[in-house]
């Protein structure tokens, strides 16, 4: 595995889009810039691209909580693949490994990570979903990260991007569900 660069993006965010002051809530996403080595080849045994997810998940995951000034309470994970590459290169990175790691280093975790993968090229945003590590039904937790590495992805490159939230949206107000909103 070759990794060209790993960038960190922390937000503490205290206040809503329209200016209405609220608890801080901070949110931090690590991106790992990988070659791809599927990229341009057509193949349909894609574990290679597991060992991504169990090498540099557990490091970035405990960065990213080291991040935050309180515990997780959201997480969630994307992959952008380069033009050369294909989605399933992302959905390789992403689901069958990476949510062990990511639950070791934050504690837990009952619910599936909200994930999204798509083919993109230099500067691409990528929405990476947040969800509450408990309970998937918590509808104040379900937030989304767009992220963008200027010079990422290059044609046989894929990033991998892995976010955590210590708190819900700003404001919520369409009903929490079960979980009850972090302080």
């Amino acid at each position: 595995m070759i990794v060209r660069k790993l960038l960190f993006q922390k937000e503490t965010l205290h206040a809503d889009e329209l200016g209405r002051v609220s608890a801080p809530v901070t949110r931090a996403a690590a991106m790992a810039v990988v070659q791809n080595p599927f990229a341009g080849v057509d193949a349909e045994d894609l574990s290679d691209l597991f060992r991504i997810a169990t090498d540099l998940g557990p490091d970035l995951a405990k960065d990213l909580v080291s991040m935050l000034p309180n515990p997780p309470v959201a997480y969630g994970k994307a992959a952008l693949v380069g033009a050369a590459g294909a989605m399933e290169h992302g959905a390789a990175v992403l689901h069958p490994k990476l949510g062990a790691p990511v639950r070791a280093a934050i504690g837990g975790g009952k619910s599936l990570m909200p994930s999204n993968h798509k083919v993109g090229s230099l500067g691409d945003r990528i929405d990476l979903p947040l969800g509450h590590k408990d309970d998937p039904w918590a509808f104040d937790f379900i937030d989304t990260v767009t992220l963008c590495v200027a010079d990422a992805p290059r044609a046989n490159e894929l990033v991998l991007c892995i976010g955590l939230s210590d708190g819900t949206r700003m404001h919520p107000r369409v009903g929490s569900g079960p979980a009850s909103p972090a302080p």
